[in-house]
């Protein structure tokens, strides 16, 4: 898939030139390229198949990328906490999509309204806490849809998106001290879908 990427607190000199962090960024934006249109296609499809709920190609991103990132060791849904009731027999407003070394990972296509949560679930994941930690990293990883992408990929008008993320992080620059790398998803280039259904792009050819 494409992005784009925002950067806050130079996150861009932390995972382009430290060795901590280089490595384990590089996976994920690997595994981001490794998500082709013949995959999210495949996987929307068969949970038509089954008579999943399938509107957008949210749950087809999260499950592909989960699939890449499990490989290289990246752990899932892992608690930020341990102390109940914030730990990981609590519901996911206290984990991380994924998690390894010093980099935390939000996959955001909820809510508009949770933006603020999502922004601050890393910060939480890397600050010191009152409540028991479960993990400590450094860096904060965010992965969202671009406006564009909303609209070609089937999602609920209410998601919040890259573009949102970016008006979010600017005044509250001051409070969201751990550097963030945010990561705009681009539209897919051989199709969209409308009304549930994939509509393929004129001379489309696979």
């Amino acid at each position: 898939m494409n992005f784009t990427c925002y950067y806050h607190r130079f996150s861009n000199l932390i995972v382009e030139s430290n060795p901590e962090f280089t490595s384990d960024f590089n996976e994920i934006t690997s595994a981001l390229n490794l998500i082709t249109d013949v995959d999210l296609i495949a996987h929307f499809n068969d949970r038509k198949i089954s008579r999943l709920n399938t509107k957008s190609l949210s749950e087809s991103i999260n499950r592909i990328l989960k699939a890449h990132l499990c490989k290289k060791g990246w752990a899932a849904e892992s608690p930020i906490f341990r102390e109940a009731p914030y730990d990981a027999t609590n519901n996911k407003a206290w984990r991380l999509d994924f998690a390894k070394n010093n980099i935390s990972i939000e996959v955001a296509f909820n809510h508009g309204e949770a933006i603020a949560h999502n922004i601050m679930k890393p910060v939480l994941a890397s600050e010191l806490n009152h409540v028991k930690k479960n993990i400590q990293t450094r860096l904060g990883v965010i992965i969202t849809c671009t406006e564009e992408f909303k609209k070609k990929g089937g999602f609920d008008g209410a998601v919040g998106t890259y573009e949102k993320f970016i008006s979010y992080l600017k005044p509250y620059n001051n409070l969201v001290t751990t550097p963030i790398v945010l990561i705009g998803l681009q539209p897919t280039s051989t199709f969209e879908i409308k009304n549930k259904e994939i509509i393929y792009y004129k001379d489309c050819l696979f």
